[in-house]
């Protein structure tokens, strides 16, 4: 079954502590929301082999997400999980190209070399600047009777499965579903970015059911591939605007786009037909059924077999200007 509690914590992180040389090391941030005390306990370490975490930092996080938090209330907020929720998903929501996650170890000799290193250089920043906001996806824990075990504070609270939650080996399949994945987004308002953090594990499958969210067993093709790289989502004139999306077959073979899907934000879909052939483009012209809102959104690309091939987000200052393309 899925996590029971999702949502998305917000608070100002105080403090933080590394746990190298532990059985099962996290890294531990100490957060503060309207008086109220949490643990973000943050996996650095997986109990499946590989144990190294799968790790992606973008110190200039660009998505329609971010405009939403920015409203939340501080504290803890559950999440409904389904498009346009608020949550994350990592394969659904086009929050980045998982091909850029590199693995880790916990900890290492030298500076800047494993994943708590990683961690502690942006949450410190966090720490240290005033007006800095941290948001943590995932499943909270608490109030609990005891005090806290790491900092102390009463009663003990938290956040944890602060990483991907879908495509689990079978001994974690309980907690498998979509759009409840977890991560960390940091706003740092004297830089005016936004600095995202996610965290998988080597074990987990990239392809999953779209309702549970388990790992699925299909096979996506790896000699057809096809990227979207372009989108014209706010063209001259008034509505209904004529919405396209430009697509690039980049492998070296003709690919029969027969029963392929393009989505939109809210997972409405328009079914493809016909062959691109290699190196070739095509604009697809969209039906009013699909729309790419001109406040941000995401598009996702989807073979015959319902998998994601491609996904791309653009956020509402990219699609401000009328008539021009969004280039991906």
């Amino acid at each position: 079954m899925p996590l029971k509690q999702y949502g998305v914590l917000k608070g100002r992180a105080i403090d933080a502590r590394r746990e190298d040389g532990a059985n099962t090391p996290h890294y531990q941030i100490h957060m503060v929301a309207d008086d109220t005390h949490y643990r973000l306990a943050v996996n650095v370490q997986s109990q499946e082999s590989p144990s190294e975490l799968l790790f992606l930092v973008d110190d200039m996080f660009s998505h329609p997400i971010t405009v939403s938090l920015a409203d939340l209330q501080l504290g803890f907020t559950l999440l409904p999980r389904q498009p346009a929720g608020g949550g994350l998903d990592f394969i659904r929501g086009n929050l980045f190209n998982r091909l850029d996650m590199r693995a880790l170890p916990p900890s290492a000799p030298g500076p800047d070399n494993d994943l708590s290193d990683q961690l502690e250089h942006y949450v410190m920043r966090a720490i240290n600047e005033p007006d800095a906001l941290v948001y943590a996806f995932g499943e909270r824990w608490g109030p609990e009777d005891t005090p806290d075990k790491i900092f102390s504070f009463s009663p003990g609270n938290g956040i944890h499965d602060i990483h991907m939650n879908q495509g689990n080996v079978a001994r974690f399949a309980r907690d498998d579903g979509v759009w409840q994945d977890g991560g960390l987004l940091l706003h740092l308002p004297a830089t005016q970015q936004w600095v995202a953090i996610f965290l998988a594990f080597q074990s987990q499958a990239w392809h999953t059911d779209d309702i549970t969210g388990h790992a699925s067993t299909v096979v996506v093709a790896t000699d057809q591939i096809v990227r979207i790289v372009g989108a014209l989502v706010n063209p001259v004139g008034p509505a209904p605007e004529h919405e396209t999306v430009t697509l690039l077959n980049a492998s070296p073979n003709d690919v029969d786009l027969t029963g392929w899907q393009i989505a939109d934000r809210l997972k409405r879909k328009h079914t493809l037909a016909g062959t691109l052939a290699a190196g070739a483009v095509t604009v697809i012209a969209l039906p009013p059924t699909v729309q790419l809102g001109n406040k941000g959104g995401i598009i996702t690309l989807l073979n015959d077999q319902g998998l994601k091939v491609d996904g791309v987000a653009y956020t509402q200052e990219q699609a401000h200007l009328e008539g021009w393309t969004i280039v991906f």
